[in-house]
């Protein structure tokens, strides 16, 4: 009974805290919440009118939610590496930033679920996934299996740094017997959302732009590279404007990690750049109007040349070990190696597979306005769940929000 009154009052001191701030939380908090409004506005058009206001054809059915959908997977894997070194490797220089990274993984899941049930046209047709009702069928559909890591990974990241916080509300340590064993199924859980779902492109064997052997490596590779290099920009953000105090070597060591994963990923890319050009086969044609446009038709040119060169650079200049110590330099390459990364992993990766089609018809595809709102909207979502995650936890660590046992059982009994 009286740890239920002691979480019922951690929740009410928390939406009490996140509904007070500074003029610049207010700012911010505000234009989210305009931005998901206009999302909701366009996303209530494509409820009316369906998925035909979208630039998705029966061509190219995959467009620009599902790309959002394969890049945020990897931004939500990407808290293992700091969950791995501070619960399992105990390593005390990631602890102040583990629980930012692990509600980043709560944002960005609670973004791949929007992004799929926004692809899916409308919540009415979800009955389709529930098992023992819908059509699940699990084990042989990859896709049923995407939705139970998918839920599996967020329930771990809700419960693991909710007992965390919630002991440290109480002004009591956590139980490192109760939360290790969930951290350690953690790490394998993150490996396996990303898996699995380049599996879910590698078994289409109609598509053979993804038939490579090398895309759940690559997935895995360059999720570490692009949710840490988010991580870093976070904790900048958070170190300026809040009291919560993020070490240099905390950012320095996850900046280690964004490198070495950046480096590997790059090499990934070039080996299969060789494996499509060097001898090239009619299989190479989704390769070539990504690279270089096929038959006149060229929509793809600018988002990828953009992304390569942004790649190469972030990579270089994190692996000169001065530049890298710079933070100013840092925070540069993490925001265009995240951007890079979010154009190849999206639209690199996934219009292509479509294109040319299977009686080799080429229908590019273009996202409308109604689709980039509604995407908007959706990452407004992420951030706004995200903010809200991130201050809590943060006056719960700084101690603002603390419970008073006999103060509550006071005003009870009154």
């Amino acid at each position: 009974m009286g740890t239920f009154r002691a979480f019922r009052h951690m929740v009410k001191d928390s939406l009490d805290y996140i509904t007070h701030g500074s003029k610049t939380y207010h700012i911010w908090m505000i234009f989210l919440t305009v931005i998901m409004l206009i999302g909701m506005y366009c996303y209530s058009i494509q409820l009316d009118e369906g998925l035909s206001v979208t630039g998705m054809t029966d061509r190219v059915s995959w467009g620009l939610y599902i790309s959002n959908f394969t890049f945020l997977v990897g931004v939500a894997a990407a808290a293992v590496m700091l969950v791995m070194p501070t619960y399992v490797l105990k390593d005390i220089d990631f602890k102040q930033a583990v629980l930012i990274g692990e509600g980043l993984a709560v944002a960005a899941l609670v973004m791949c679920l929007a992004f799929v049930v926004a692809d899916m046209g409308g919540p009415s047709v979800l009955w389709h996934m529930i098992p023992g009702i819908g059509v699940f069928n699990f084990p042989n559909s990859m896709l049923a299996w995407d939705v139970i890591v998918l839920n599996g990974y967020l329930f771990i990241n809700i419960t693991i740094p909710l007992y965390i916080l919630f002991r440290h509300y109480q002004g009591k340590e956590a139980q490192s017997k109760i939360y290790i064993p969930g951290s350690i199924i953690s790490v394998l859980w993150a490996v396996a959302i990303h898996l699995v779902t380049a599996f879910l492109y590698q078994g289409l064997q109609a598509r053979p732009f993804w038939n490579n052997a090398l895309l759940g490596p690559r997935f895995l590779a360059s999720a570490f590279a692009a949710g840490p290099a988010l991580i870093i920009l976070v904790l900048a953000a958070i170190r300026k404007f809040s009291e919560f105090k993020i070490e240099d070597k905390t950012i320095s060591k996850i900046a280690m990690i964004v490198t070495v994963a950046a480096q590997i990923n790059l090499i990934m890319l070039i080996s299969e750049l060789f494996k499509e050009f060097y001898a090239p086969t009619h299989h190479s044609e989704s390769a070539y109007y990504l690279f270089f446009g096929l038959e006149g038709k060229s929509a793809l040119l600018p988002w990828i040349w953009t992304s390569i060169p942004l790649n190469i650079l972030a990579t270089v200049l994190l692996t000169f070990h001065k530049l890298r110590n710079n933070f100013k330099v840092l925070y540069f390459c993490c925001f265009i190696l995240f951007v890079a990364i979010w154009i190849e992993k999206g639209f690199g990766l996934i219009v292509p597979g479509f294109i040319p089609g299977p009686y080799g018809k080429i229908a590019e595809y273009t996202p409308t306005w109604i689709e980039i709102w509604v995407t908007l909207g959706i990452w407004a979502m992420g951030a706004f769940v995200f903010t809200m995650l991130a201050k809590t936890s943060i006056g719960i660590e700084l101690g603002k929000l603390r419970y008073k046992k006999k103060k509550v059982l006071e005003s009870e009994t009154a």
